[in-house]
């Protein structure tokens, strides 16, 4: 059996694939909105306090749930709760079902008729359930594709020296860890965070309805 610290390695390579390939992290839209090369740090650790940490939390749920036989559907409706944007949650299932694949492919098992309609984090935590993943992992896993995906996402959008790019993404572990931390304990669906982000709501739903772009989020 893999360890925990390999399968992360495994789940954060950016060539699973998983259709992390088409997102930014908002980072496009922020981007169009005038949010500059310079902000990008702050916007990604923005993002780890807010969006990317319910997301964590409800993927540490999910898994929890999962481990105790316990309904997936709750988890998926809480996490939809706290997920204002429809722009953000359409997006969410459209990455569920990417790794909804993995999670046949590498770990099969039964699957709820409904999981096809689940979020991103609540596959990834049914799938961290079945791997073995401890729930500090997986928290740390929501994290670092957060900040890789937008950092990822610069290159394309406004080229830059790919080192200070890593740089960025180097500088942000510690916020990871920290926010992987707070979340890890959690259990049930009306433990998991609700943290709003007006403004990365607000570009989603723009961003959605824009026809030339490179990200499809």
């Amino acid at each position: 059996m893999h360890t925990s610290s390999l399968l992360l390695a495994l789940l954060g390579d950016a060539r699973l694939p998983s259709g992390g390939h088409t997102q930014s992290a908002g980072l496009e839209p922020a981007l169009r909105a005038g949010t500059t090369s310079a902000e990008i740090p702050c916007y990604l650790r923005t993002r780890l306090r807010t969006v990317t940490r319910v997301e964590a939390g409800t993927a540490v749920v999910a898994r929890a749930v999962a481990a105790g036989g316990g309904d997936l559907g709750e988890v998926e409706a809480a996490w939809a709760a706290r997920t204002p944007s429809q722009a953000l949650r359409a997006n969410g299932r459209r990455m569920g079902r990417g790794y909804l694949r993995v999670l046949q492919r590498l770990w099969p098992g039964p699957l709820d008729a409904r999981a096809r309609t689940w979020s991103r984090p609540v596959v990834l935590g049914l799938l961290a359930h079945r791997a073995a993943m401890n729930p500090t992992d997986l928290a740390r896993l929501v994290g670092y594709d957060d900040a890789q995906t937008g950092a990822a996402a610069l290159l394309k959008l406004e080229p830059q020296d790919p080192l200070l790019i890593t740089a960025w993404v180097n500088g942000l572990l510690p916020d990871i860890d920290e926010m992987a931390g707070q979340v890890a304990h959690l259990h049930t669906p009306e433990e998991i965070p609700a943290h709003g982000a007006p403004l990365i709501e607000r570009w989603a739903e723009t961003h959605d309805t824009t026809t030339e772009r490179l990200f499809s989020a």
